[in-house]
This record gives C-alpha cells, structure tokens and sequence, in this order.
C-alpha cells in the first residue's frame, strides 16, 4: 500500500512542475508564441508565405525582437503576441492598455507602439516603404476584447483570416527574394549570448547612466527636465541635436 502512495505521488510533483513552469511570465510568452507559429504552419500555404520567428534585428539604439515574421507577395507581417487573460480593455492611441482578472486590474504597454518599433526595424532593414509592412497584434489564452480593437489586433482564430485578407501584391518574387535575404543577413543569431545581450539592452532604457541613442537621426539622447506646466521637473530623454530634431522618450521607456 505504502508502494501505491509512493507512485502516486511520482505523477504528481511532475505535473505540479508543469503547472508552476506554465504560470512563469517567460513560459507563457514562449508557450503563445509556439501556438501562433503552429497556426501559421498548418493554415498558411508555404509556397505563397514564408515565415520566421523570434527574429532579433539590429535599431539605431540597439535591438529588437520580434515574434514572428511572414513574408509575402502581399508583403510582410509583423507579429506580435501576447498571451493573456481576463478582460483587455485599450485604444489604438492609449500609451497603456489594461487587463482585469476578477477584481485586479494590470496595466501593460499598448501593444501596437511595441510593435511599431519592430515595423520600423522591419522597413529599415528591407528599404521597404510602410504600407508594405503590416503591423499585427494577436492575442492567445483566455482573454477577451472589452472595448473596440483596431483590425489589427485580434484573437489566434482571426490571425490567419486577417492576413489572408490581403490580396493586392505589392511585392514581386524578386522584391521577395530581396527582403528574405535582407533578414537574414541582418538577423542576429537565436543564442544565449544574444539573447542575455538584448535583455540586457532592454534592462537599461530606464538607467539615467546608459548611454541611448536617438531612434530617428541618431544623435546622442540626454535627461532633460519639463521646465513648465503640470509636469514640471519630470524627467524625459531629448535629443541633443534639437531644435534640428525634436524626439522625445519616457525615462522608463
């Protein structure tokens, strides 16, 4: 009897792992990210789109990662995804979105201004012009839409049906062939050493001592300090090459 219990006990502590393992922030990033990549393999026919995921490309200020990518005639879609539950309430020009779970409320970053940065890299590296370039934001896990998303942020189920929605090629095999190969070469590869480097890059956007760069002209960024108003005495990254250029980011962006 005693030799039961013991076995019984061997098939639990493995499933209370998992379970745990599964509650972890990076496990349900990782987890959301395998279901929409085998979305994209099963319903999308390989010979019209390509895809790539967890593709790190080179900024003016560093990197960044993107989930997915699928490149195609009708050009490429930047995907990102979000594994979340509970209600999202959120705009498509709101800095912060807001996720409810019973009665606790989380704010997070809107995900369309996290992806914009991806869409930009994407443009940078292929020369490709924006209206080529689709931004998509698609969320896994039991969540559902509270208020009005813009048609680009939508569950895993509408994930293939948005992007087969698009129909008027703008690329050709040619302009495919280039972009392709312009990710590629510009990629960085999917390894530890990288991947602690991009964290830590990430880590730093809020440290006053890290040296930044601006996004658009790629001048140095320094603190400044709101000089009027209610926000008097905050403190924000300014370009040092203004007036010329006028960029501005959050210290804790």
């Amino acid at each position: 009897m005693f030799s039961d219990l013991i076995i019984q006990i061997w098939w639990v502590i493995p499933l209370l792992v998992i379970v745990t393992l599964l509650k972890l922030p990076v496990v349900k990033g990782m987890f959301g990210e395998l279901l929409v990549a085998l979305m994209l393999r099963l319903f999308l026919d390989k010979n019209l789109y390509h895809r790539l995921h967890n593709v790190t490309l080179p900024t003016i200020d560093g990197t960044t990662q993107i989930d997915h990518l699928v490149v195609s005639e009708f050009g490429i879609f930047v995907i990102e995804t979000k594994n979340m539950r509970g209600w999202i309430f959120g705009s498509e020009k709101q800095a912060e979105w807001t996720q409810k779970i019973f009665k606790k409320t989380f704010l997070f970053q809107n995900p369309l201004r996290q992806n914009y940065k991806h869409t930009k890299a994407v443009e940078a590296l292929t020369g490709l012009e924006p209206d080529r370039v689709h931004s998509v934001v698609v969320f896994v896990g039991d969540s559902t839409f509270k208020t009005a998303m813009p048609e680009n942020v939508l569950n895993l189920g509408g994930l293939v049906r948005y992007i087969k929605f698009f129909q008027e090629p703008v690329l050709d095999d040619e302009g495919i062939v280039l972009a392709l190969e312009s990710i590629f070469s510009g990629k960085q590869a999917n390894n530890w050493q990288n991947h602690k480097e991009h964290v830590a890059r990430l880590n730093t956007r809020g440290d006053e001592n890290a040296a930044r760069l601006c996004p658009r002209c790629g001048e140095a960024l320094v603190i400044r300090q709101v000089r009027s108003g209610a926000k008097t005495g905050e403190k924000f990254w300014g370009c040092s090459a203004y007036p010329r250029c006028r960029a501005v980011q959050k210290v804790s962006a």
